[in-house]
């Protein structure tokens, strides 16, 4: 008890009682910094300071604001995730009586097989058909979402003219590169008649420099024991591979492999088609997307590797299954 209270003495009673302590006596205070606001030229910033205190808060609730977006994009529809399960067809995407030829072996007669419609051809569904049918919801309601705001912002009849021209812009690209790969004009000659598109080439242009060894353009693809089909847009050799090239244009910058959506799904189709089919006596392994952009700024190619071509063909076989499944259920009713 005596030390106790040697202890409390030099704080003094009145001090504990008010509230004050050795902490804070003068010498130990902290220095008091300066505010650096002082030197602010509050005139010349009246007027904003007056702004922001002045600004009224927005008459729109959560509500309401969900109200006008359900109203401008539709209703917000959640994605149910995919049942996991084992293949019911398991398919082979590489076929054993073919090689995959290399740089040095690469020449021979380019192949086009144009797409005619005939009585065996008109029942078996194209690639591009196939994943339109089989997009998960998520996807689907992102597309719905983004046709209602192109509506909103040009209108039914401008949307639809929007729609044209850039199939139109798809199309006349597309043949472009055809005649430029296979030597029948330069690419100079076409940015000086092609205005319309001349802005994708030059975007393109980084990448045609790197393609040889031209296999096929525009050609069919008909996968026969899976009974469908498609269009591929060119076959080449890519920095010493042989790949399935896809063109693809975008409005919007896509660096990532992942913003291509199910362009992957697509190449590897085409690649197992090909494979199969007899019409060609080689096969591939690998994949380019090449995504080319209106203003010329440098496509971004993405490169599959063997490894990820076949990843993609899995995915793609269930999504065959699953529309073979649902057009036999659609059929059958």
């Amino acid at each position: 008890m005596r030390a106790c209270r040697l202890w409390l003495q030099p704080c003094g009673l009145s001090a504990l009682l008010s509230g004050r302590s050795f902490f804070s006596s003068p010498g130990l205070r902290a220095r008091k910094k300066s505010s650096h606001y002082r030197d602010v030229d509050s005139e010349h910033y009246s007027s904003l300071v007056k702004a922001v205190v002045s600004m009224r808060t927005s008459s729109q609730t959560p509500e309401s604001i969900e109200n006008e977006d359900q109203w401008l994009y539709g209703a917000i529809v959640k994605c149910k995730p995919r049942e996991c399960r084992a293949l019911r067809n398991p398919w082979p995407l590489l076929n054993d009586v073919k090689r995959v030829p290399d740089a040095e072996n690469v020449e021979g007669i380019m192949t086009q097989i144009r797409l005619h419609r005939a009585s065996d051809h008109a029942s078996i569904p194209s690639v591009t058909k196939i994943l339109q049918k089989t997009m998960s919801a998520q996807q689907v309601f992102y597309l719905e979402r983004w046709k209602r705001r192109k509506i909103a912002e040009l209108g039914v009849e401008g949307f639809k003219e929007y729609s044209n021209n850039l199939f139109t812009q798809g199309k006349v690209l597309h043949e472009a590169v055809e005649e430029i790969l296979t030597g029948e004009k330069s690419l100079t000659e076409y940015h000086e008649c092609l205005e319309n598109v001349s802005g994708y080439l030059g975007s393109l242009s980084y990448v045609l420099e790197d393609i040889t060894g031209v296999k096929a353009i525009e050609s069919v693809v008909h996968h026969r024991p899976l009974q469908y089909l498609g269009i591929v847009d060119c076959v080449a050799m890519y920095k010493n591979s042989l790949c399935a090239i896809e063109w693809k244009t975008s409005e919007k910058p896509k660096p990532l492999l992942y913003n291509t959506y199910d362009n992957p799904l697509q190449v590897a189709a085409y690649i197992g088609a090909l494979n199969s089919d007899t019409n060609y006596n080689y096969q591939v392994d690998s994949g380019l997307i090449v995504v080319a952009y209106k203003d010329g700024s440098p496509a971004h190619c993405h490169f599959l590797n063997a490894d990820q071509v076949v990843q993609y063909w899995n995915k793609w076989l269930f999504r065959l299954e699953e529309y073979m499944e649902h057009d036999m259920s659609t059929s059958s009713s």
